[in-house]
């Protein structure tokens, strides 16, 4: 088995795996519908293509910046005759970093590797108005489960958030794995992506379990200069 590695960081973020109507939460980390969505656009994909190969493919997410919920308020028209359109709420995670592995074949993880780095549709963080800020791909891994690759990657937090909790020489961050009940206490989601297909999306039940992993905070290994404090004295 093989893991590719990426990175999910961006202004803002999307994860839905329950929206309904005008609705439309976010889950409090990457969905593995989402991700194989992303994976499959990258190789040029269509929503009506199988996408069996990459459901597949075992999925884990760790929590390195965990961002803020924002709720957005949504009013349109029709384009031609100026009807309302139903008032809608939509829900963001801005400033959020995530590390998400798929475990799987390895000629199907080193061509998902190759896609993100030259993807033929481009990626988005759950929804089209939310572009990556940093590069996705972060490599393969051909000898480590998918839990294993994240828990050997340094914190990937960014600086200011690093800093913030400079306090800190541990960190502790929480990894959902995705697993069964034969593994222990599971979770479920409905997030096991079965078709993208837009006239007949489907999704069945996944499990979830949760773990956690203590990283070393490097902010906390060196001095931090305050602009907002002031030297010397009257």
């Amino acid at each position: 088995m093989s893991v590719l590695l990426m990175q999910l960081a961006g202004p803002l973020q999307s994860w839905g795996a329950s929206s309904r109507f005008a609705r439309r939460s976010t889950e409090a980390a990457p969905t593995k519908s989402a991700v194989v969505g992303l994976l499959a656009a990258a190789q040029g994909r269509r929503r009506t293509d199988n996408v069996d190969d990459l459901a597949a493919l075992r999925f884990a997410v760790r929590i390195d910046q965990p961002g803020t919920v924002l709720r957005d308020f949504h009013t349109a028209h029709h384009f031609a005759g100026g009807e309302a359109m139903p008032i809608s709420e939509r829900f963001y995670l801005a400033d959020a970093v995530f590390l998400a592995a798929v475990e799987g074949d390895g000629a199907l993880i080193d061509g998902l590797h190759q896609a993100l780095r030259a993807p033929v549709f481009l990626p988005y963080l759950g929804r089209r108005s939310c572009p990556p800020a940093r590069p996705i791909a972060l490599g393969v891994d051909h000898e480590r489960t998918a839990e294993q690759a994240l828990r050997r990657q340094k914190w990937r937090a960014a600086t200011w958030y690093q800093r913030r909790r400079r306090k800190e020489q541990q960190v502790e961050l929480e990894i959902l794995l995705e697993a069964t009940p034969e593994e222990g206490s599971v979770d479920s989601l409905r997030d096991q992506p079965v078709s993208f297909d837009p006239l007949h999306r489907r999704y069945a039940l996944r499990g979830v379990r949760r773990t956690s992993q203590n990283v070393t905070n490097p902010a906390a290994t060196r001095p931090f200069h305050d602009p907002t404090s002031v030297l010397g004295g009257a």
